[in-house]
């Protein structure tokens, strides 16, 4: 009797312990998150880009932490400052994110901010995306800077080798430049001169002028109109994109123009209305909601946190840079079994053609090249914020160009 007593004790204790031991495990604390940060212009010019880029990547990790319990079993912390497109003060935050915040990867947004921060994030070894894909800032040593898809030398390249397969003029196509005198702007101009002077295109005429400047056009396009541009190849941003439309019309220069990937944005719709018509075009390597692709249907499920109803090209990006670092973190948890700036910068850099659904091209990168791809598609933009291919996917430079 004494015996079945004792045992009856001790089953007490053990069953009492082994709770006591899950109520321990069910207690224990969340696993630690993933930090990112995103230094975004969300107020100076041009800052509906940079709004609808924070929300697509805030609205991204925020599907990966709901729908998929975030990374390894760690949730991504998102954190978004706004430099107000200044340069300066991007430093400031880039060294804050690598040093005190001690941020596992980050994001920087223009061309002038990811060039200057890019030797503290070298400093310090922090992976860094740009927002803007200036090709200057894969200059040697690229080390830790990567870019989401192709540099602005896969516009320039791929809008004259289009120019070309579609003009009809007599002789070489003229085609003038219009862009800001920054280093966004100017990030066209030499790959534009090294591509025309080997294909038989002719660059009539630079005109640059400030971001912060007026809405009047008119002088610049006046002088690319005299010396007989037939086409206008633009990098500036879509306000004055529509301002240049509109100013195309009142000198009477009626000639189609060209954009890269950043041409347009929620606001440029209202702005140019009626002014768009059948003569605006730009590269734009992203997948359409006429693809019938994964990636932008999921990219428009994303959508729905932030009331994204319609296609956005501003918000696009903003999706493909999450899910790009998404990857990264993925890959350093499977390849390494931990999650930090060292091995999330060794996972970039073993991406061989990884598959983001369509909605960015197969995106590699390697100890030599950061550059995500290098792949090209003309559209064309209508007046009702829709896009219809005008080529098929290509390499400029390879021969691959169909027109649609």
């Amino acid at each position: 009797m004494r015996k079945a007593i004792v045992a009856s004790i001790i089953a007490i204790f053990l069953c009492t312990g082994m709770t006591i031991v899950v109520g321990a495990q069910e207690a224990k604390p969340e696993a630690k998150p993933i930090k990112v940060g995103a230094v975004i212009n969300l107020t100076g010019p041009a800052s509906t880009w940079g709004q609808f880029h924070a929300r697509g990547q805030r609205d991204y990790f925020r599907y990966v932490n709901e729908k998929k319990g975030g990374v390894g079993g760690r949730k991504i912390d998102l954190t978004v400052v706004d430099h107000a497109y200044n340069p300066a003060e991007a430093v400031k935050f880039v060294k804050k994110f690598c040093t005190l915040d001690k941020m596992d990867m980050i994001a920087t947004w223009d061309a002038g901010s990811g060039l200057q921060a890019k030797p503290i994030v070298q400093k310090y070894k922090t992976p860094c995306i740009n927002y803007s894909t200036a090709p200057e800032i894969l200059k040697p040593p690229i080390d830790y800077m990567y870019l989401p898809f192709g540099s602005y030398t896969l516009d320039s390249q791929a809008v004259l080798e289009y120019i070309l397969a579609t003009h009809k003029g007599k002789g070489a196509p003229k085609v003038g430049l219009l862009t800001y005198n920054n280093a966004y702007g100017k990030a066209i101009h030499d790959p534009s001169k090294a591509y025309a002077a080997k294909n038989n295109i002719e660059i009539v005429g630079i005109e640059e002028f400030p971001s912060k400047a007026g809405g009047d056009l008119r002088t610049q396009l006046a002088v690319l109109k005299k010396a007989g541009a037939e086409y206008v190849f633009m990098q500036i941003l879509p306000v004055h994109i529509a301002n240049a439309l509109r100013d195309a019309d009142l000198i009477g220069y009626n000639v189609p123009f060209f954009g890269t990937w950043t041409a347009t944005d929620p606001d440029f719709f209202g702005l140019a209305k009626g002014k768009i018509r059948d003569r605006l075009f730009m590269q734009f390597s992203g997948g359409l909601p006429g693809d019938n692709v994964q990636g932008v249907a999921l990219m428009m499920e994303v959508g729905q946190y932030s009331g994204i109803k319609q296609f956005d090209t501003s918000y696009w990006e903003g999706v493909v840079v999450g899910m790009i670092m998404e990857r990264a973190f993925q890959l350093a948890h499977e390849k390494f079994g931990k999650i930090n700036t060292k091995t999330i910068n060794q996972a970039m850099e073993s991406f061989r053609n990884e598959n983001f659904g369509g909605l960015v091209p197969p995106t590699a990168y390697a100890k030599d090249n950061h550059e995500g791809s290098f792949v090209a598609r003309i559209v064309q933009i209508h007046e009702d914020a829709t896009y219809s291919p005008m080529t098929n996917f290509f390499v400029p430079g390879k021969g691959q160009l169909k027109l649609n």
